[in-house]
Formats: C-alpha cells, structure tokens, sequence
C-alpha cells in the first residue's frame, strides 16, 4: 500500500528530500507519489507540515 499526497498539499517541497527511493516529484498543483516506487517507509508523512500525506 504505497502513500498519497492530498489536495492539502502546499507544495512545500519537504517530503521530496525525505524519500529514500524518489517516489516522490512535483506535479502542477501538488507533490505526488509514485505507487510503484513507494516502499511504505512513511518519512515523507512525518515531516509534512499540513499533514496532507496518508497511506493510499
């Protein structure tokens, strides 16, 4: 179950760092995830300040 990024996202950019197998780029309203590469490790969820990253 990978994780998702909401509509909440401020597009901040802290979650982006944070992935250990860059699952993680910018889209054009919002940071996503990609599910295939998403190991489930929740380090992008820890450090989003608006709390907009969740498991799928």
């Amino acid at each position: 179950m990978a994780y998702v990024i909401s509509d909440e996202c401020i597009m901040c950019g802290a979650c982006e760092p944070e992935c250990p197998v860059d699952a993680i780029s910018e889209g054009d309203t919002q940071y996503v995830i990609d599910a295939d590469l998403c190991i489930d490790c929740a380090a992008c969820a820890e450090v989003c300040p608006v709390d907009a990253i969740s498991p799928e």
